[in-house]
Order: structure tokens, then sequence, then C-alpha cells
């Protein structure tokens, strides 16, 4: 065989190996291309999947989030109704409380009125006309010193034989100046002229001034001397003694005190607490 031939023959054959390894080439670059398209598409599909997990997860969250804000919406509405309903019934129980504040005042000035029309007696003015008997009564008078003389008691009336005169009963009395301590008098009966100012204070006479506490019977005020006198069983008591005197002076000008024996003979007695 002749090398000619030879080599027709191998082309021979190379011809249908280069066709057959083009066609297999060709055949299996589509199926790779085939499954690569298919691989990308379930790829796409289950991204698309998940794409669509994600947003129903989103949409459940957004409603479970707008319900959660609904909720908390309504509860603030409920609370701002409650709170408007309670401020209107505070300002309503305020206003009622005002108004009956303002109608017990009326009632209560109308009450002091008729009471200081009916009841009280201020001594301003020495012709005042006396009622027969009266209850809460206060006198008030002032002396050239300054001295404050302050009488008030439960109850009082006119004396049977002395027009001038003022019976009282529950008395309590106050003498104040600008320059001395108070004295206060407590007493259950007393005697006051409304023509000259004195007082005349008997039974269960107290008299506190400064430290010291003055129990006796009968103490009498004298106005137009500016002197007070206790006297009938006098004891002074101070936080350090108890004393007993026949008759205690007060210069009601100074508030000094003079405490005396019964007599010449008779010594003051001083008991040390």
């Amino acid at each position: 065989m002749s090398v000619k031939s030879l080599i027709q023959i191998l082309i021979l054959l190379l011809i249908p190996a280069i066709v057959g390894i083009v066609y297999f080439k060709y055949f299996d670059e589509k199926k790779s291309m085939v499954e690569e398209i298919k691989i990308n598409e379930d790829i796409k599909n289950k991204k698309l999947l998940d794409l669509e997990k994600k947003i129903l997860e989103l949409e459940l969250k957004n409603n479970n989030l707008s319900q959660k804000l609904q909720t908390k919406l309504d509860e603030k509405i409920i609370i701002e109704k409650t709170n408007n309903l309670e401020s209107e019934k505070k300002t309503l129980s305020k206003n009622e409380n005002i108004k009956k504040s303002e109608l017990d005042k009326k009632k209560e000035a109308k009450a002091q009125k008729e009471k200081s029309e009916l009841k009280e007696i201020k001594l301003e003015n020495k012709d005042i006309e006396i009622k027969n008997f009266v209850k809460n009564v206060e006198y008030i008078s002032v002396d050239e010193r300054g001295n404050r003389f302050r009488l008030l008691a439960n109850s009082g009336k006119t004396n049977d034989v002395n027009k001038n005169i003022l019976d009282l009963e529950n008395v309590r009395g106050e003498i104040k100046s600008d320059k001395r301590d108070t004295i206060f008098i407590t007493s259950d009966f007393a005697e006051y002229n409304i023509s000259n100012l004195d007082s005349k204070f008997y039974e269960n006479v107290i008299i506190d001034y400064q430290d010291k506490k003055i129990f006796c019977i009968n103490f009498d005020i004298n106005m137009s001397t500016n002197k007070a006198i206790a006297y009938n069983d006098v004891i002074i008591k101070d936080p350090n003694s108890t004393m007993k005197a026949g008759i205690v002076e007060i210069d009601l000008k100074t508030k000094d005190i003079n405490i005396n024996p019964e007599s010449i003979n008779t010594k003051i007695e001083v008991v040390s607490d």
C-alpha cells in the first residue's frame, strides 16, 4: 500500500472522529447549559420563595407591631380620657368646694354680723345702751398710756341695783402694753362698770403674769389709779416656790408686783418646790 493511500485512509478516519468529537462536545455543552439554566432557575425559585417567606414574616411582624401600636394608642386614649375625667371631676369638686366655701363664708359672715349686732358690746362709747342680758360679750378700753384692757365673758346682764354695772359669767381678761408682758385673768364671775371702766373679778380668780400665777378669790382693777389688787386666800406660784400672801398689788403702768401679808403681825409664807 502506498503512502498516499494510507494518508487518505487516515484522513477518512479522522473526519468522522472530528465530527463525532464536535457533535458530542456541542451536545455536552448544550446539556451543561440546560443544567446550568435549570440550576439557576432553581436558585431563583428558592430565592423567590425565601423572599416571599421573608415578606410574609415582615407582614406578620408589621401586623403585630400595628396591633401593639393600636393597643398602646387605645390605652393612651383611655388614659387621657380617664385623666380628663379625673381633671373635670376635680375641677367640679373644687368649684363645688369653692361655692360651698363661699356660701359657708357668707353664712358665717351673716352669723357673725347677727352675733355682733345681737350679742357683742364694745365699750368705745360710754353712752352705749346695755341690753338686759347678752351672750358672748366683749369689752375693750384703752387708757391714756396705751394700756389695752380686753374683757370677754360667756354671758352678761345689767346689775339690778346699778345700771352702769354689768354682771358677767365665765370671764377672761387681758391687760396689754407695748413695753410690758401681758397680764391674763380668768374668773367665774366679774362686775364691769361701764362708766369708769373698773372691774371686779371674783371666785376662782387666776392671774397669769410672766412666770407667776396668782390664785385668789377677789381681784379688783381700778382704771383711774392704774392699780389692781388681789386679796382673800392669795397664793402665788412660780417654777421654784409657792407663796401665801394677804394682798398683792399690781401697778398697771409699770407691771410691778408688790406682795403684802394679811396684817402687820402676819408673815408671808414661802414654800420652795
